[in-house]
């Protein structure tokens, strides 16, 4: 039996019921960062694990309560996580490292608001950045990514789009 996955990151203190109903239907949540405030991760569904980052905006009771770096196995899939990574080819300054070190199936960032997943040959690993969730940045475009973890694969990767920025649903 897999295990379903959603991915959000960069929600700058903001989640809305369009984004709450796709995490209900998920095994784990996992968040890449900037949260924001502890009221968005109260208000995720109950007794779901859940695995976060802190960013570069949250603020230092969020950074005692959530680690730079997240390393984990789950169903056979080596993760790494952190917020700031960069991009393939060009990582964030001593993130290839870190990921040659940890030898992650995937690796999974936040930061940039763009979503972007790629394997990358360089390092041997599933590149994962599911966008932004929240309506502070540049971003047009509010995305996040579910997945499933079966036999040590990825595997029914969707994007999920849940509207443009500065649009609040209701």
């Amino acid at each position: 039996m897999p295990t379903k996955i959603a991915l959000i990151s960069d929600s700058h203190s903001y989640i809305d019921h369009k984004t709450l109903a796709y995490l209900d239907g998920v095994d784990e949540i996992w968040h890449a960062g900037d949260i924001g405030n502890f009221a968005v991760m109260d208000s995720l569904p109950k007794g779901k694990p859940v695995r976060a980052v802190f960013g570069n905006i949250d603020d230092q009771e969020m950074q005692r309560t959530y680690p730079e770096w997240l390393e984990f196995t789950l169903e056979g899939v080596k993760v790494l996580i952190t917020h700031i990574g960069g991009k393939p080819p060009r990582y964030a300054k001593g993130v290839k490292t870190k990921i040659k070190e940890s030898s992650p199936n995937l690796f999974i960032c936040g930061h940039s608001h763009i979503c972007k997943v790629e394997y990358d040959k360089t390092v041997s690993c599933l590149y994962m950045n599911p966008g932004a969730i929240g309506q502070h940045g540049f971003h047009v475009m509010r995305t996040m990514l579910l997945f499933d973890l079966e036999d040590g694969q990825v595997k029914n990767l969707r994007v999920v789009e849940l509207g443009k920025r500065g649009k609040v649903s209701v």
